[in-house]
């Protein structure tokens, strides 16, 4: 295997593995070298690995994988992470707006320090299942409104419903919502691709503040606390059931690097 160099990246506990792919050396397509980069007792150890890549019109490409290794839909935070490892590789300028190019549109991010903005795709409509709500943000969501989320066993009841034929036949993510205390709401999630509980996931936390409005018919900002930390969304309600001028916020560091091969 050839050495590559990595970096370590974590937006609110969700982790990632980053490769600066602009010279197209790394290979994409290996699932097999993904997923063990991303295990735990073998690899790097992560939820996720992204690719920095060139881009025609923007300031770079970023390909996204879930720890099985495969490509996969959009993530939120390593939306966030990756602006932030493009700013430390001097791709952009930190506290200038920049864009990149993301497997579902192109999305704007602005770097200050940790605390990292992104714009997310607009969001049209949404479905009511099973006592809950389904809406893409990127990616698929399916938000259960609990009670307490801390009660709840994310990984059986999150593994039940990510599976579950309504959503056949690729599946989908499933957040744990709770009701708005003191202008914060409590998230978990069960993601799909990494098959277990991850500490933080935000386009999951932009799907739940959007779903949280639906419900409650008020709020265009929301404090998302996830057991990783704290995440800012805000939005734009422009007609029924469609929002714009999405912006996820928060935290996103570097945590080490290292050369692999």
């Amino acid at each position: 295997m050839t050495k590559f160099h990595f970096y370590k990246y974590q937006g609110t506990g969700n982790d990632f593995v980053l490769i600066d792919n602009r010279d197209l050396s790394f290979d994409g397509k290996n699932v097999d070298l993904i997923a063990s980069l991303c295990h735990r007792r073998f690899g790097v150890g992560a939820d996720g690995l992204m690719l920095l890549e060139p881009s025609d019109n923007h300031s770079f490409t970023m390909r996204y994988y879930n720890s099985d290794g495969r490509e996969a839909t959009m993530c939120g935070n390593g939306g966030r992470c990756i602006a932030a490892f493009a700013v430390n590789r001097s791709v952009v300028k930190e506290e200038a707006y920049f864009s990149f190019d993301a497997v579902d549109g192109v999305h704007e991010a602005f770097v200050n320090g940790e605390i990292v903005s992104l714009k997310m795709v607009d969001v049209s409509g949404f479905e009511e299942k099973e006592d809950g709500l389904f809406l893409d943000t990127g990616s698929p969501h399916f938000i259960r409104f609990v009670d307490n989320p801390a009660q709840v066993n994310v990984f059986k009841e999150g593994k039940y419903w990510r599976n579950h034929d309504l959503f056949a036949p690729g599946g989908t993510n499933v957040n744990f919502v709770g009701k708005p205390l003191n202008g914060e709401v409590t998230m978990r999630t069960f993601e799909r691709g990494v098959e277990e509980e991850t500490w933080s996931c935000g386009t999951g936390a932009v799907a739940s503040a959007i779903a949280t409005y639906i419900r409650d018919g008020k709020g265009t900002c929301f404090n998302m606390s996830v057991p990783g930390g704290k995440l800012t969304v805000s939005f734009d309600v422009k007609e029924t059931g469609r929002f714009e001028n999405i912006w996820l916020k928060g935290p996103a560091k570097y945590v080490f690097e290292g050369i692999m091969g």
